[in-house]
């Protein structure tokens, strides 16, 4: 394959941002394809990474096969063969044959269309796994490349590339596409500084495109990999850290008073000791707080570690400064929690707080909006209704947004907007790994909560998966809590049943159980679809003790806290990630009574087995979250696809730990001596952040 070279830099970078019908072979018909695919220009298509590869370094001759090697044999097509052995199965067989003299059979069960797709005589490679059955060498289903001839191995350094293909592109054309483009793009300037590249052991930009489609060796394509990763998170990471500073570059923030009376006093008034996570969470926030510099921090906390209360510190030093504080949850029943746990301490210590969410009266409203315009009301506790026009407040100097990932960056910058320079303090019962948290809340400053407070070990909750059928044992332990006086829930993932989901409905399963399993207790239920009123009816109830039994959806997931209750089932538990498991867990056992856990699942895969005995064996919400990272990806780690999230092409991040914070690290140095990006050696850098964000617009834009 031929292309024209391009030999100077400012050609190359030209060719890379063009069309791909400059490259020679893309005919509009072409193009129409390649477009389809969203590969629009020379850049996306060499950023458009193969499926896979066929290593010819392990190529192996058919005579050389042996029952379950896994190699990859290029021969000739000797024949094309469809059977039907018995009725509704279709068996095709293609016979190989190589300088070797030996046969391979490639057998596909019900795919007829694979006897029209090849003929006799035509050079392919078979990648599989060999067995021999029926007095033949065989390949179940091999992955085929259709080969120009055999030299066409020799000609790519032995390792093929196999690129996405339509019925309209093959691989074969995808890869003389490919290779002209890197030809175009020959001499294509690094934009990483020399130093930074060396000092990451990092191959050349133009090595790592070339050695992701055309690897010389493993070696040379995991080189390539860990190029491009670390390129995916250093622009990622600038991206994250010049968010960050401008949020917090608009002139001098508010400092602080830390030593406060109503400080003193919430300390005081505080019936238990904090651990020693929660005091050094204290004392971070309060050391940003004290400084001029605006707060951007993150308190990530496993279930039961005690953010509310940290939290708690953090308004009456707002409070005692003359500030006032906002503190925003994604739910009304999380927010009437609010009331229950920091209220009456607030009511103890003199502070002026009040409750603004949807439900709150008009005759309510208008005087808790004017004592907010006047300062008169100091603390606030509400909903997303805090983010509408209408609130305004007299000297706002912190906001604190929980369960975070619930809302967008823009509704965080929002809650920012009410005040002049506000300190933000976001805070996830979501335990988040350290690789996550680097990235994808790069511009915030993290605080972890990890340890349980001293009357609560870590082993408090006992926890069992068990067979759906299998549900005596859960359900005798609900009557026993209940007739030891304590209270139980049941969660289930639907509110009405569905003809499209064989799962577990609130609406069904409160009347099943109240009538056929445990009748006699009061047993109740509680969804999201209800009204205000009559959700915080129902908890109120709850938390008094005249429920026996809650059966809920997962609204009680986050902050609900009733420390009687002490036996959780959840129905159709493969259903949930295991960061919502493990939230939904730390609902019970939260008094000093000990906890019983039961989760009913049937999961079909060894993924999903996997995760049903880390549940079963673990009460870490931290090792549990990484667990989620490694099977589900971070999409998923919250239970909900992350809005603003990118997708990482060639980054892990379960396994590039040690490559994210070298990127990390770099990025904020960058930013820190040059933030805009000025600096000659960091103009290519600059250049190409642009680019890659136009990208990020149009992939957007097209999607």
């Amino acid at each position: 394959m031929q292309a024209v070279e391009s030999s100077e830099p400012i050609e190359a970078l030209r060719s890379y941002d063009s069309s791909v019908s400059s490259i020679r072979q893309v005919n509009s018909a072409r193009k129409e394809a390649l477009d389809r695919m969203g590969l629009s220009t020379v850049r996306r298509l060499l950023d458009h990474s193969p499926l896979r590869y066929l290593d010819f370094s392990t190529r192996a001759p058919i005579l050389d096969l042996v029952p379950g090697m896994e190699a990859t044999v290029v021969g000739t097509i000797l024949s094309v063969k469809t059977r039907r052995p018995r009725h509704r199965l279709t068996l095709t067989e293609i016979a190989i044959g190589d300088d070797s003299g030996g046969v391979l059979l490639g057998v596909w069960y019900n795919q007829e269309y694979i006897a029209s797709t090849y003929r006799e005589g035509q050079t392919v490679a078979f990648a599989g796994s060999a067995r021999f059955e029926f007095g033949f060498m065989q390949m179940r289903r091999p992955f085929v490349e259709i080969l120009a001839d055999s030299s066409e191995v020799a000609e790519l350094n032995r390792i093929l590339p196999v690129h996405p293909a339509t019925a309209q592109l093959t691989s074969n054309w995808m890869r003389r596409f490919v290779a002209t483009a890197l030809s175009m793009t020959s001499a294509l300037p690094d934009y990483l500084p020399a130093g930074m590249r060396i000092a990451n052991d990092l191959t050349t930009r133009r090595d790592a495109i070339a050695g992701l489609h055309f690897p010389r060796s493993p070696q040379h394509l995991a080189e390539a990999k860990r190029r491009l990763a670390y390129d995916e998170l250093l622009f990622l990471l600038i991206a994250m850290g010049t968010s960050r500073l401008a949020q917090t570059s608009g002139g001098l923030g508010f400092s602080h008073r830390i030593d406060g009376p109503l400080h003193a006093a919430l300390k005081s008034a505080l019936p238990f000791a904090l651990s020693d996570d929660q005091q050094l969470a204290v004392d971070e926030i309060a050391q940003d707080m004290g400084t001029s510099k605006p707060m951007n921090r993150i308190l990530i906390g496993d279930v039961g570690t005690g953010k509310t209360i940290v939290a708690g510190h953090a308004l009456t030093i707002a409070v005692d400064s003359g500030g006032q504080a906002l503190m925003m949850a994604p739910t009304e029943v999380l927010v009437e929690q609010y009331r229950h746990s920091l209220g009456q301490l607030l009511d103890q210590i003199g502070v002026r707080y009040a409750i603004l969410t949807g439900s709150t009266s008009q005759s309510s409203r208008k005087d808790l909006l004017s004592g907010l315009a006047n300062g008169e009301i100091q603390v606030v506790f509400g909903t997303h209704a805090l983010l509408e026009e209408s609130v305004t407040f007299h000297n706002l100097t912190l906001a604190i947004v929980d369960e975070q990932h619930r809302f967008g960056v823009a509704q965080r910058r929002k809650v920012r907007d009410k005040g002049v320079v506000v300190d933000l303090l976001v805070m996830t019962a979501t335990p988040i790994p350290r690789s996550l948290s680097l990235t994808y809340y790069g511009d915030l400053d993290v605080t972890y909560l990890r340890s349980y407070p001293r009357s609560r070990p870590a082993d408090h909750i006992t926890t069992k998966c068990l067979d759906k059928p299998h549900r005596e044992e859960a359900y005798e332990a609900v009557r026993q809590a209940v007739a030891a006086d304590q209270q139980a829930y049941v969660i289930c993932p639907l509110v009405e049943e569905s003809d499209a989901l064989d799962l577990k409905a609130v609406t069904a399963e409160v009347d099943r159980l109240r009538t056929e399993v445990f009748s006699g207790l009061s047993v109740a239920h509680l969804t999201g679809k209800m009204t205000p009123a009559e959700k915080s009816g129902v908890m109120t109830a709850f938390r008094k003790g005249e429920i026996d039994i809650l059966v809920s959806t997962t609204v009680v997931e986050v902050g609900v806290d009733v420390p009687n209750a002490t036996v959780m089932i959840v129905e159709d538990a493969e259903r949930f990630g295991l960061a919502q498991l493990h939230q939904l867990r730390g609902r019970i056992g939260r008094g000093t009574q000990r906890g019983a856990f039961f989760a009913f699942a049937d999961p079909r895969s060894d993924d999903g087995r996997a995760r049903m005995r880390a549940l079963e064996e673990s009460n870490d919400g931290f090792f549990l979250a990484q667990v989620d990272l490694d099977i589900r990806g971070p999409g998923q780690l919250f239970g909900e696809k992350q809005s603003g999230i990118p997708e990482l092409k060639f980054a892990s991040l379960s396994a590039d730990l040690e490559l994210i914070e070298r990127a990390r690290y770099d990025a904020y140095r960058l930013i820190e001596s040059d933030p805009d990006l000025l600096s000659p050696i960091h103009r290519p850098l600059s250049l190409e952040l642009q680019a890659r964000l136009g990208e990020a617009r149009r992939c957007v834009s097209s999607g």
